[in-house]
């Protein structure tokens, strides 16, 4: 996937589908007096602070002077019913969990959707959530889950097996990528996405022996019977019924709460996988009141307006332009009643949310400063900037109102689209890795107090993950002129040119000039993407290159779904679903299964792929790796940047955060306790 909203880059992907085969919402606003625009419909109104001193006066001393203890400060929210987050910097793209895919839903998608099994919070273990328990069968290739009693979703149905077929095959027959993504040689076969179709493996045998219908050989019969049943989904409906209980396929009722999965491949990795939002389940009455399930086509009302959850919070108002989202805490939520509910399912204790997406940098600032907001974010750079803002320094340190979750597991890059003009030259890509200073970048924009706040990277595997530069490549060196020498030798062979500062012709002198290249990022432009861009423009002027920049949003990153509508240079970030360096890393940046902006289709890597996310032998997956990772380095797909930490701005006050750098925390196991000082 794709996730950050901490960073001003996303898990951006596509929409459609792979057809290339891979080895791989009482009612609430805050009213917040900078914005332009408030959520509706409106309630009461949060006031700027709450905080007080006290001293206690003592009995008059023998000089009849009182004395006067030192003050105690105390620091609360000023809504206790209320939490403000403002460290959202980019919009998510849609709301709907079968399509949305950037890091910045996943907030929203974690408080107000469920699945069976979840991450508890700290340290990538799973816990039964939807699910009352689970078993492995079939080394790691069967998982059987018994659905959790009790359970209704917030408009009041109740949850069966029947809705998590549904909701299973959803996030597959809509073709969008975080659905391919993520389950792509797992439960969908490599060669049948070739129908133009992505369909759980299996099922056309299940609706042809369900039917007697040729299902199997005609792809437009199965497409209109899916169409029909997932649009007028009803389990009593023997037809229905049969298709999700035949056995030899992916996704498999074997009774009203009772559910399999099938994998095509041994994977111990799978309950992670189906632990995040592509693993959600959503009520069918609702999807079909709203537009019901048409193959490879979203659902633009649940996009835009999101659906009834199983979870902490329920969604009560959207923003124009996803500005913001208020949630309020679910009130049927079947955790308040039930037993052995997991921390990350507990009950919300905070009654609303507002989560504030694109906020400009200065507000960020004043929000928290003011204690308006008690959740935020700005880059390093702003570290002092922030805590010299804070109204309430003198009482908390720096420390005391920052937290940071570590080292982001994650891809961050400038790609170069392998598959258009000019970066299709792997001598001008190579110009461009050895024209840029990945010191200059390090050490400008993610230092603070002489503290580093990132790390270096050589990908496709992030530091501090197994696998991770196994050959010990050294990273691409800061060399202007074996840039320059790069450069003049790409000019040669695709006939252009290019005039270095010193008025030198290189490349071919009698071809045309190369033009402006233009590096497009995730709108809007933060002051760290705006620093390490312009740091990336200055060094590509030293050997002649000229380049502009764009901002898109995140919802039109995802119609870059081939290489022709692809930008030449994308400034992003890919963030795995689970931690798996191989699936999660290595395939979605060079491969094209996850539709990474490179554009990466190399034979030679594409048939590692096929044998390096499954096989258990680890000196080959060591062996492999570095076959990986030294095509990689000599094809020269991506300017690698930083690895960032995972961190935000939490006023005093707030308590019950955990989480992870890779999933951030949940709204739902915060609470309020006054902070107090002195």
């Amino acid at each position: 996937m794709l996730r950050h909203n901490s960073f001003g880059i996303g898990r951006i992907a596509a929409i459609a589908i792979v057809v290339i085969v891979l080895g791989v919402f009482a009612t609430l606003v805050v009213v917040i007096e900078h914005r332009t625009t408030t959520p509706t419909p409106q309630s009461p109104q949060t006031t700027p602070t709450a905080a007080t001193t006290t001293s206690t006066s003592q009995q008059p001393t023998s000089t009849g002077t009182p004395s006067t203890t030192p003050t105690r400060f105390t620091f609360g929210p000023p809504n206790t019913s209320v939490l403000v987050d403002d460290s959202q910097i980019q919009p998510p793209d849609a709301l709907d969990p079968a399509t949305g895919f950037t890091i910045d839903d996943e907030y929203y998608f974690d408080a107000v959707f469920q699945q069976l099994v979840e991450f508890n919070g700290s340290n990538y273990q799973i816990v039964p959530v939807l699910a009352s328990n689970y078993s492995v069968e079939n080394n790691y290739q069967s998982y059987i889950f018994q659905i959790r009693p009790n359970v209704t979703f917030s408009d009041g149905h109740s949850l069966n097996a029947y809705d998590v077929w549904f909701s299973f095959v959803r996030e597959l027959y809509l073709g969008q990528a975080v659905g391919i993504s993520n389950y792509y040689e797992l439960t969908v076969e490599p060669n049948s996405t070739s129908s133009g179709y992505v369909l759980p493996w299996g099922i056309r045998h299940a609706i042809q022996a369900a039917t007697g219908l040729p299902a199997t050989t005609n792809i437009n019969l199965t497409i209109s019977v899916l169409n029909n049943m997932l649009s007028n989904f009803n389990p009593s409906n023997t037809t229905q019924a049969e298709i999700m209980s035949y056995p030899q396929q992916a996704y498999v009722v074997l009774g009203p709460m009772s559910f399999r999965i099938n994998l095509l491949h041994h994977y111990p990795y799978f309950l992670q996988v189906i632990a995040a939002w592509w693993g959600a389940i959503v009520d069918p009455a609702y999807v079909d009141s709203h537009g019901g399930v048409q193959a490879n086509t979203q659902n633009s009302y649940f996009d835009a307006n999101s659906g009834p959850s199983t979870g902490p919070y329920t969604v009560i108002s959207v923003g124009p332009g996803f500005s913001d989202i208020v949630l309020e805490a679910n009130p049927s939520y079947w955790g308040k009643y039930a037993e052995n509910v997991p921390f990350v399912a507990q009950p919300a204790h905070i009654r609303f949310v507002v989560i504030n997406y694109g906020l400009p940098h200065n507000s960020r600032v004043e929000d928290f400063a003011t204690n308006r907001a008690q959740i935020s974010y700005v880059s390093v750079p702003f570290f002092g900037q922030m805590y010299s803002a804070y109204q309430y320094r003198e009482y908390f340190s720096f420390k005391q109102i920052f937290f940071s979750f570590g080292l982001l597991p994650g891809l961050f890059y400038v790609s170069m689209n392998t598959q258009r003009f000019p970066t299709n030259n792997t001598y001008f890509r190579l110009a461009i890795v050895h024209a840029i200073n990945y010191t200059e970048i390090l050490y400008k924009t993610y230092v603070f107090n002489g503290s580093l706040y990132a790390s270096p990277m050589l990908g496709p595997v992030s530091p501090g993950l197994p696998l991770y530069n196994p050959s010990g490549l050294p990273a691409y060196s800061y060399d202007p002129n074996l840039a320059a020498e790069y450069l003049n030798l790409a000019g040669k062979q695709e006939d252009f040119s290019v005039t270095l500062p010193n008025g030198s012709v290189i490349g071919n002198p009698s071809s045309p000039p190369l033009g402006t290249l233009t590096i497009t990022y995730i709108a809007p432009l933060t002051p760290l993407v705006g620093e390490q861009l312009l740091i990336i423009q200055d060094e590509l002027a030293q050997i002649g290159l000229s380049v502009a920049t764009q901002g898109v949003t995140a919802s039109q990153a995802l119609s870059w779904t081939s290489p022709q509508a692809t930008p030449n240079l994308v400034y992003d970030a890919w963030v795995p679903d689970w931690v798996d360096p191989v699936l999660q890393l290595v395939a979605p940046a060079v491969t094209t299964s996850s539709y990474l902006p490179a554009w990466v289709n190399l034979s030679s890597i594409n048939q590692i792929m096929g044998v390096l996310p499954f096989t258990t032998n680890q000196t080959q997956r060591v062996e492999l790796m570095s076959e990986v990772y030294n095509i990689t380095y000599n094809y020269a797909p991506y300017v690698w940047l930083p690895d960032p930490y995972e961190y935000y701005f939490i006023q005093p006050y707030v308590h019950g955060l955990v989480g992870d750098p890779l999933f951030g925390y949940w709204y739902n196991t915060l609470y309020y306790a006054n902070a107090t000082a002195g």
